[in-house]
Order: C-alpha cells, then sequence, then structure tokens
C-alpha cells in the first residue's frame, strides 16, 4: 500500500507490462493498493484505473 498516487500509478503499469495481466489500482481510505485484476473483490468503486498492457491507450 502506499500514500502517493502518482508512485502507485508507476508501480500499476509496471506491473501489468510486467505481467502482462490487467491490473487494478484501488483505494482504501488514504492508502492505494494494485493487484491482479482478475483477483480483485473488492468495491467497485475504491477503484481508481485499470491497467490493461494490451491497450495502447496507456
Amino acid at each position: 500500500m502506499s500514500h502517493n498516487l502518482t508512485f502507485a500509478q508507476d508501480q500499476a503499469f509496471d506491473l501489468a507490462r510486467t505481467l502482462m495481466v490487467p491490473v487494478v489500482l484501488f483505494q482504501i481510505d488514504d492508502e492505494f493498493g494494485v493487484m491482479i485484476s482478475s483477483e480483485y473483490d473488492g468495491e467497485e468503486g475504491a477503484i481508481v484505473h485499470e491497467y490493461d498492457p494490451w491497450c495502447p491507450a496507456h
């Protein structure tokens, strides 16, 4: 978990590109976390962004 959004975004993008799977960046209280999208079972409203390594828009 990270308190810095920019750091969490960078880590999420890097993780998605390294594992070549979609990952979600989510926020709980004032902390940000990253995990593989298929394993995320938290609230949809907590998701800040989903990073898909196959989508060229990132």
